[in-house]
């Protein structure tokens, strides 16, 4: 499933191509993806201006004065911005056409995507409860420490929480985590205010780094302009359990931890 890094590149890939851009229509060739797509986006999203193209956590908002089209990529979702001739292939389930002659279209194979509505001046359910975004200021170390103490579950699964902070997945958690020198299975409680300094730190680079060279473009994505991403080439820990660790030399270990497949060192961890 994509995660943040690659859901923020395609938010940058689109932005220029939407943002003050009018809907002209929309086209639904299927009633539902993943959940039901809400009549409203059909019925209110035509004849208005988008204002902005938004992420939150792992979704696409595409912001107007009434409300927001919230996009979910799912397994396979895609999105791409196309002349409006372009012919359809197989799976493209919707089309929002702009006042340019230009559309907005939505693939998604396995239809585990979703598109949704939420009016102006809601939040919608999906989106309530969330935790801070990972390169926002309000997510540092502080913030960490204070919200792991009494934690017992294990640090990466704290940090994979959507409660405590959202958009740090699998992939990213295991990086971060090896970058901060912080083993996996440590209680989430038991971890330092300074460690978690580190950890915030490595997260933010960690992102920062993956949404410079496109995401990590695993399986199906990839980014809006046809171009795959590169930093799948480029794990430290992730993917690589059994090989050396980058840092000492010793073979990588591997376990399920919160039943999501986890790799670390246990010398340079700890």
């Amino acid at each position: 499933m994509p995660e943040l890094p690659e859901v923020e590149t395609t938010r940058r890939g689109l932005a220029p191509h939407l943002q003050g851009r009018r809907v002209h229509g929309v086209i639904l060739r299927r009633a539902d993806l993943r959940w039901p797509i809400p009549p409203e986006v059909a019925e209110l999203l035509p004849g208005q201006r988008i204002e902005e193209v938004r992420r939150r956590a792992k979704y696409l908002l595409l912001d107007t004065a009434i409300g927001s089209a919230v996009l979910h990529l799912g397994m396979s979702g895609s999105l791409r911005v196309l002349p409006g001739d372009t012919p359809l292939r197989a799976h493209d389930h919707v089309d929002i056409s702009l006042d340019n002659g230009r559309l907005l279209r939505f693939n998604d194979p396995r239809r585990f995507g979703s598109l949704l509505w939420q009016p102006a001046g809601e939040i919608h359910p999906l989106l309530q409860g969330l935790g801070p975004e990972p390169l926002d200021d309000a997510f540092d170390g502080d913030y960490l420490f204070a919200r792991s103490r009494g934690r017992s579950a294990p640090v990466k699964t704290f940090l994979m929480d959507q409660a405590v902070v959202v958009g740090v997945g699998n992939i990213y958690a295991a990086e971060s985590l090896y970058k901060a020198g912080i083993s996996p299975l440590r209680e989430a409680g038991k971890v330092t205010r300074e460690r978690y300094r580190r950890l915030a730190t490595a997260v933010k680079e960690t992102l920062d780094y993956a949404i410079t060279r496109g995401g990590t473009t695993l399986r199906d994505f990839i980014s809006p302009d046809g171009a795959p991403g590169y930093f799948e080439q480029e794990l430290l820990v992730y993917g690589r359990d059994g090989l050396p660790c980058p840092g000492c030399g010793r073979p990588l270990k591997h376990a399920m931890i919160g039943q999501r497949a986890s790799v670390w060192c246990s010398r340079c961890q700890r």
